[in-house]
């Protein structure tokens, strides 16, 4: 149940940051016209959630261990990035969504080690 709570709050993450144009973080976009950094941003996400998908399919042990440490690097990234300038996810909704799925990463691959 936390894993499944956690990859709806990655999802939702991705919704925002359709909204906070995340991709004018990232090295190589940010340089892009967004409507181009838009379509570049949102397709790079197609063999992610393939992998995320067929990897709850097979539920492989290894698989949700690396997306656990993924969900707990990308909160630390976040936190990391904000003060950089175009970060549009400074407001308590998206903090809401982001700083509990490196929370619940830890949570779950503890549970994982010990049970």
């Amino acid at each position: 149940m936390i894993f499944s709570i956690n990859f709806a709050l990655l999802l939702l993450h991705e919704m925002d940051a359709i909204r906070a144009k995340e991709w004018r973080m990232f090295i190589i976009l940010k340089d892009m016209e967004d409507k181009r950094a838009f379509k570049v941003f949102t397709i790079l996400h197609l063999p992610l959630y393939t992998f995320l998908l067929f990897s709850f399919i097979s539920q492989h042990l290894l698989s949700f261990v690396i997306i656990d440490l993924f969900l707990i690097f990308h909160s630390i990234a976040h936190f990391f990035f904000e003060k950089h300038p175009n970060n549009n996810f400074k407001n308590l909704y998206s903090r809401l969504i982001i700083y509990p799925m490196g929370l619940l990463g830890l949570l779950h691959l503890v549970g994982l080690m010990y049970f």
